[in-house]
């Protein structure tokens, strides 16, 4: 199937509701992305002299073929899709979102997989994070009956015992120094099959991604992560 034209298999829109509500109009075959917030989908980011903003997280939905090509961006936070990041002091925040960087395949001038302020995403993809749950809308065409959708989700300054703010770079939990991640990644599939009769498909946490974004792999040991597992609370995939 030609990638480029699966670029445009899907509209998509966000609804800035509950995901039992709907202010979205479905048509038959239409399928539907519920992002549900766990407790702690609203994290403390520091600001200054103790000021800290409550920050919903980072979030990447794209679409990858069964034998995990990557097809689409559906969805992107607008801080990494622009680059418009708070207090980072220059950094470009590659520990954000790493799978979904390297997953997409696109590298920049810098020799990082991630959009920057002179090339960033289109307004088409990107968006504020919602403070609670909400919807995405695809509608797929004909020709794409079983796909994957993936989801990549972190907090900024998420430090732990694991991942602590002092670690050291090089080290195994270096997550990009005191204004980083802490708590890498994680990462939720849901595999789509259009011809199964299912309606309902709930994604899965299948693993972290890389703690200071230097690759685009998953490690499926996710015994470090303590909040990061309560960001969502459910995801699941509905078929209209």
């Amino acid at each position: 199937m030609n990638k480029m034209g699966l670029t445009l298999i899907y509209l998509w829109l966000v609804s800035l509701c509950s995901c039992q509500q709907e202010l979205i109009e479905y048509e038959k075959g239409d399928v539907k992305v519920c992002i549900e917030q766990g407790e702690q989908w609203l994290h403390d980011f520091p600001l200054f002299l103790g000021i800290n903003k409550k920050n919903p997280p980072q979030i990447a939905v794209w679409l990858e073929d069964t034998q995990g090509n990557y097809l689409s961006t559906v969805y992107v936070t607008h801080k990494i899709a622009t680059q418009s990041w708070q207090a980072s002091g220059g950094n470009r925040r590659k520990e954000a979102l790493p799978h979904w960087c390297y997953s997409r395949g696109v590298k920049y001038d810098d020799g990082l997989y991630l959009p920057t302020k002179k090339e960033p995403l289109t307004d088409g993809i990107s968006g504020a994070t919602p403070h609670g749950s909400f919807n995405i809308k695809l509608s797929p065409t004909t020709a794409l009956k079983k796909f994957v959708v993936k989801i990549e989700i972190n907090h900024s300054t998420d430090f732990n015992e694991a991942f602590p703010k002092l670690a050291k770079e090089g080290e195994n939990n270096y997550s990009g120094g005191k204004e980083g991640s802490g708590q890498p990644a994680i990462v939720y599939t849901a595999n789509v099959d259009l011809l199964s009769g299912e309606k309902s498909f709930e994604a899965n946490l299948i693993g972290h991604s890389s703690p200071d974004g230097s690759s685009g792999e998953i490690n499926e040991d996710t015994s470090g992560l303590t909040t990061a597992l309560h960001i969502v609370k459910r995801i699941t995939v509905t078929i209209q």
